[in-house]
């Protein structure tokens, strides 16, 4: 493949994986929190309790806006408070039950979705395909 079709290619991934990324967003259940409320107790979900710091550089925002992401969150009932266990001055927040089950929640409704759209819209061949396009696109996102 020459080099102006790696680019078109890699174009054509890119704009394919953020119209998915969109759609995925959209199947949200009712009562939807914003995209960064997703993204913070889907971080807390699977790398567990961290700080108001520590979220903030993960998702590239600054402490401030990390803070009201979590007070709305807090005030929802999906996040808690804990003292730091060395440092006094912070504060460690992690998912309460209410956020474990919204975070399962809004997984159950993507994977749904995606597995509906799947079987609706696509051919068994096209499904082979698809299964086999997952297992190169792992490795892209892996190197």
């Amino acid at each position: 493949m020459s080099a102006s079709d790696q680019s078109r290619l890699a174009d054509e991934l890119a704009s394919a994986g953020s119209q998915l990324v969109r759609r995925l967003r959209m199947a949200s259940p009712e009562g939807a929190l914003t995209p960064s409320q997703r993204s913070v107790i889907g971080r807390l979900g699977t790398e567990g309790p961290a700080t108001t710091a520590a979220l903030a550089r993960a998702e590239l925002v600054r402490p401030q806006s990390m803070r009201a992401t979590l007070c709305a969150l807090e005030e929802q009932g999906l996040v808690g408070r804990a003292p730091h266990p060395t440092d006094g001055r912070q504060v460690i927040f992690s998912l309460t039950e209410a956020g474990r089950e919204r975070l399962g929640q809004l997984r159950h409704a993507k994977r749904t979705w995606l597995a509906d759209a799947i079987g609706s819209q696509l051919t068994a061949e096209e499904q082979r395909v698809l299964a086999e396009a997952v297992g190169l696109i792992k490795r892209l996102t892996t190197s």
